[in-house]
């Protein structure tokens, strides 16, 4: 059997779940499951909240245009985040919420915007970023909704590092060599942090302030120049390759 039901709808909801409850939906959620999904009264559906594990849930309709979902039973119990950090510079719009829902489909834990010289976006609407993780979430059997951190300056960013966390660096200017290789042999941590900058990269001395950081792993990923989008996606498959979740349990 299968771990995951995928063939059935996912939805979170931001409310407490428990059997034999109900639980409401948005407005904008009762148009989707009613007009778009054209579900009837009595349809199946998981839930999940972030919290409270993944349910089995049956649509009730009060009447035509609300709907609430009555929590039949916990199909998975709640998972803990994940331990991985993607740091990223943010990117436009578009590229932006690509970026946020591949780092959380990747199994990113934490997400934290780090602004730098040549950052081109300035503020950032967390609603958005939040929007996308829910939406990656829900499609890729996502139990634990990654934490949004504040955006912050690389300085602080930096400052903020605790000695023993491994940052790997995705760099341009590294030697090109095996970064599977370099992963492996990468000092021992609990908590990674995946740093890729923006489109243009970093300065020189963002760079030098970077390899300050006591412990390190400077990776290429390549003979070409990957987009930071791009980027993000193949150094989160090598982290999690080597260093992560996709690793067998044996």
């Amino acid at each position: 059997m299968a771990r995951y039901d995928f063939a059935s709808h996912r939805l979170f909801v931001d409310y407490p779940l428990a059997a034999g409850t109900d639980a409401p939906v948005t407005r904008e959620q009762a148009n989707y499951l009613l007009n778009v999904l054209r579900m009837a009264e009595g349809a199946k559906l998981l839930v999940f909240n972030g919290r409270d594990g993944e349910w089995r849930a049956e649509l009730r309709q009060p009447n035509r245009r609300t709907a609430v979902l009555h929590l039949i039973e916990q199909t998975r119990p709640q998972t803990p985040p994940a331990g991985l950090r993607h740091a990223f510079a943010p990117l436009k719009a578009a590229r932006l919420d690509y970026l946020v829902q591949k780092a959380v489909e990747m199994g990113a834990g934490r997400l934290a915007p780090v602004i730098t010289q040549r950052t081109q976006v300035s503020r950032l609407k967390a609603e958005r970023l939040a929007a996308n993780a829910i939406e990656a979430a829900e499609q890729c059997g996502i139990l634990a909704l990654p934490e949004i951190e504040p955006e912050t300056r690389l300085p602080a960013f930096l400052a903020g590092l605790a000695a023993e966390e491994l940052l790997v660096f995705a760099d341009e200017d590294a030697e090109v060599a095996d970064p599977l290789a370099l992963l492996t042999a990468a000092p021992a941590a609990e908590r990674i942090t995946l740093l890729i900058g923006p489109e243009g990269g970093f300065t020189a001395e963002e760079r030098a302030a970077i390899l300050k950081h006591p412990r390190l792993c400077r990776l290429s990923l390549g003979p070409r120049i990957l987009r930071a989008d791009t980027a993000a996606v193949a150094a989160l498959a090598l982290v999690q390759a080597v260093r992560g979740d996709w690793r067998s349990a044996g």
